[in-house]
C-alpha cells in the first residue's frame, strides 16, 4: 500500500514537472513570436510594392517580391559611406570599452587598495545619471577641444562605461583564485595572469559585452546628430532620418533601408549567439 502511494506521488510530481516545463515552453514560444513579428513585418514590407504595405489583412509573404526596393534604398542616399562611418565608430568604441572595461574590472575584482568598494559603488552609481544630463557639459568640452564635427568627438566620450566594468567584474569574481596563484608562482605578472588566464575563461561575457556595445553604438542617433555637421561623416541612423524626410510616406523603401541598416547587428548576434547565451547564463544577467 505504501509503495503504491509513493508511486502515485512520484507520478504526480513528474506530471507536475512536465506540465510546468510545457507551460514555460509555450510562454517562451509566444514571447518569441511577439519579438519576431515587428522584424518579420519590416522584412515583408521591405519587399512589397508601396500600395501593399498597409493592406488589411496583412500580407506577410510579398506577392510579387520587389527586390528592387533594396537597390533603390541603397542608392537613395550615400548609404555605403554611412555604413563605413558607423562601422568605424562602433568598432572603435567596442575596442575602447573592452580595453578599459577589462583592465578596470580586473582591478576592482582582484587588487586590494583602500576605499575600493566605495569607489566602485560610486562608479556604478553613475549609470543612474541619464545621458541627457551630461550632453551639454560633454558638448562644451568637445567645443573647447575643437572636436566638434570629428570622429573623435563621437568615439572618445564613449570609450569607457560603468556597465561593461560592472559586468566583467562580476564574472571575474566567479573565477577561482587558485588558477591565478599557480600562475603567479610560475612567475607570471599581473597582466600575464589577466591575458593568459582570465580572458581565455571569459569569452562568453566578453562576447556578450561586445554585442551590447556594438548595438548601442550602431543605433546611436542623438549624440552623433549633435556633434556631426558634415554629411560625409554622418552615421547610418542619421542617414535613415534624412531618407524619411526625402521619401515621405514611401514605407516600402524606408523599410528596405531599415533592413539594410540592421544587417550588421543581426549578423554579429548570429555569429556570437552561443557565447552570448553562455555569458548571460554565467553572469546571471537579465535582459
Amino acid at each position: 500500500m505504501t509503495i503504491r502511494k509513493n508511486s502515485r506521488r512520484l507520478s504526480l510530481s513528474l506530471l507536475g514537472s512536465v506540465a510546468e516545463k510545457l507551460v514555460l515552453q509555450v510562454l517562451l514560444f509566444v514571447g518569441s513570436l511577439m519579438m519576431l513579428v515587428p522584424f518579420v513585418w519590416m522584412v515583408s514590407s521591405a519587399l512589397k510594392q508601396e500600395r501593399q504595405v498597409f493592406t488589411y489583412p496583412p500580407q506577410w509573404i510579398p506577392d510579387p517580391i520587389v527586390w528592387d526596393n533594396l537597390r533603390v534604398a541603397w542608392n537613395s542616399f550615400p548609404m555605403g559611406r554611412y555604413y563605413l562611418n558607423s562601422m568605424f565608430i562602433a568598432s572603435a568604441i567596442v575596442v575602447g570599452q573592452l580595453l578599459t572595461g577589462i583592465l578596470a574590472a580586473y582591478v576592482f575584482a582582484r587588487l586590494r587598495f583602500p576605499g575600493k568598494n566605495i569607489i566602485f559603488m560610486g562608479f556604478v552609481a553613475t549609470m543612474m545619471i541619464p545621458n541627457q544630463v551630461t550632453m551639454i557639459p560633454s558638448f562644451l568640452i568637445l567645443r573647447n577641444l575643437h572636436w566638434i564635427d570629428t570622429y573623435q568627438g563621437i568615439i572618445v566620450p564613449s570609450l569607457s562605461h560603468p556597465f561593461g566594468i560592472f559586468l566583467l567584474r562580476q564574472f571575474f569574481l566567479s573565477i577561482p583564485t587558485d588558477l591565478e596563484d599557480a600562475a603567479c608562482i610560475d612567475g607570471c605578472s599581473r597582466l600575464g595572469v589577466l591575458f593568459r588566464i582570465i580572458l581565455p575563461l571569459s569569452k562568453g561575457v566578453v562576447s556578450t559585452l561586445t554585442v551590447f556595445v556594438f548595438m548601442s553604438s550602431w543605433n546611436a542617433f542623438l549624440w552623433p546628430l549633435i556633434v556631426l555637421n558634415t554629411q560625409e561623416k554622418f552615421t547610418i541612423q542619421i542617414g535613415l532620418a534624412m531618407l524619411r524626410d526625402e521619401m515621405g510616406s514611401n514605407w516600402a523603401i524606408l523599410m528596405a533601408a531599415t533592413f539594410l541598416a540592421t544587417l550588421p547587428v543581426i549578423l554579429l548576434y548570429l555569429i556570437a549567439q552561443k557565447q552570448i547565451v553562455r555569458g548571460i547564463t554565467l553572469t546571471g544577467l537579465k535582459y
